[in-house]
């Protein structure tokens, strides 16, 4: 396991669990990546009990984050709406570190600069962040959504930062009305490995799908506010995460031998992530897969391999994973740390034959973000036993892996007859914000038990 080290910058370490034995014929490896970072001198956007506000500690100041706040017609009703996102973004912007570069995005069907303005970003201190507070006063409710517009715009302030970590946190509480779908998608491809961006939905008026597939895209967090009360601590504990990241453009670099393909690459924890279309070739047999920014803070993600058969006592390494950092100046990017997965034919069909916990575990923890997903699409089809079978199957999965917030939200939409053989009945009335609730948080995974 090679490790890389410096100043600011976390140690990575790589460890691979897998049941490396195949029967003869067998051609499906799987493994369990575990990526941990540690030592960045962050705690990953975690306050130390009893720490200062993080603006107050020092630190590195290499990130510029823009907030972008939905100002759309709809933020009006109620007028408490307005007044919450307004409290959340001032709270955010006391939560940045002196030295943060920072803009504020007022959102409706165009994008306009609140702070500083004249296309530049602010530098945080006590000054800059009185006068941005200031200026989220003057905000008000009126006009339409196009959140590509309010994208690009994060795009063009964040690109002319000379930063490492650049950041958006996008709040918007209504569906993406004022422009095409394919408007949206060419501003995210735009946008993508450009800056990272986490989304929250406010209220229960927006379209859950939208809003998943703006931080799925941007490699960020999605979320329900469902409670525009509850947005002043969701904006504060966020903008905590953001500070916390010490390395940004991180990629996950499969390398595999001649004969080898590659099935699937997804992050399994702490969200499902699906990262296989997202390849980029790094070379001969070798692709990157993007995984954005990192503090302190470790992730699990799914490798599955076709290796070509091999007889009885063959070995060969089926894929080597290294996380690579690229080189700013575009000189060769550094190893951060690397692990290997292997492929063994044996007789022994004990072995061969025994599933490795973490695989089984994250197997049956993306089945249960698919089946979610489902069982939530099929009753609002009104297709109601195919509701009940997918959303039962979840219950099932859920109690079985210990998931218990997933868990949680699932008895608010079905009842639960028995968990064990996910016998379950769909609630005849369920609250919006609870069924949205489900479905955004759906892809949040747990750890294997130890």
């Amino acid at each position: 396991m090679a490790n890389f080290s410096k100043s600011n910058v976390p140690q990575f370490s790589v460890e691979v669990y897998q049941n490396e034995y195949l029967p003869e014929g067998g051609r499906e490896v799987n493994g369990i990546i575990t990526v941990t970072s540690t030592g960045g001198g962050t705690t990953g956007g975690v306050p130390l009990t009893g720490a200062p506000p993080s603006h107050l500690t020092g630190g590195t100041a290499n990130a510029a984050v823009v907030i972008m706040v939905d100002c759309s017609g709809s933020m009006d009703y109620p007028p408490t709406k307005m007044r919450n996102a307004r409290d959340a973004t001032a709270a955010a912007i006391d939560t940045l570190r002196d030295g943060t570069s920072f803009a504020v995005v007022g959102g409706t069907h165009v994008a306009k600069e609140v702070y500083p303005g004249n296309g530049r970003l602010a530098v945080a201190d006590a000054q800059t962040r009185a006068q941005a507070k200031e200026a989220l006063r003057r905000l008000s409710a009126g006009g339409g959504t196009a959140i590509g517009t309010w994208l690009r715009l994060t795009d063009r302030l964040l690109g002319a930062a000379d930063v490492e970590i650049r950041h958006g946190i996008l709040l918007t509480d209504g569906r993406n009305e004022h422009e095409a779908p394919e408007d949206l998608r060419a501003a995210l491809d735009a946008c993508a490995g450009r800056f990272t961006c986490d989304a929250r939905g406010v209220g229960t008026d927006w379209e859950v799908k939208e809003v998943t597939a703006i931080a799925s895209a941007l490699l960020g967090t999605a979320d329900i506010v469902a409670d525009p009360s509850g947005l002043a601590a969701d904006f504060t504990q966020m903008m905590e995460n953001a500070m916390g990241k010490e390395v940004a453009d991180v990629a996950l670099r499969l390398w595999t031998p001649v004969g080898v393909e590659i099935k699937f690459v997804k992050q399994v924890a702490p969200t499902v992530a699906e990262l296989t279309d997202r390849r980029t070739e790094a070379g001969p047999r070798a692709g990157d897969y993007p995984t954005g920014s990192w503090g302190d803070e470790s992730r699990d993600y799914h490798v599955c391999v076709q290796v070509p058969e091999a007889g009885i006592g063959q070995e060969m390494l089926a894929a080597r994973v290294s996380l690579i950092l690229p080189d700013p100046a575009g000189g060769t990017p550094r190893t951060l740390s690397q692990g290997l997965v292997r492929a063994v034919w044996t007789d022994d069909m004990v072995a061969s034959t025994s599933i490795n916990p973490q695989v089984a575990h994250y197997t049956g923890q993306a089945e249960l973000a698919q089946v979610i997903q489902q069982g939530l699409d099929a009753r609002k089809s009104g297709d109601f036993d195919g509701a009940t079978a997918k959303l039962g199957r979840a219950v099932q999965l859920a109690s079985a892996s210990g998931n218990e917030d997933t868990a949680k939200l699932l008895s608010k939409v079905v009842d639960v007859v028995d968990a064990a053989t996910g016998t379950v009945r769909l609630k005849a009335k369920v609250a919006d914000a609870d069924e949205m609730t489900l479905e955004t948080r759906s892809t949040k995974t747990v750890r294997v038990k130890k």
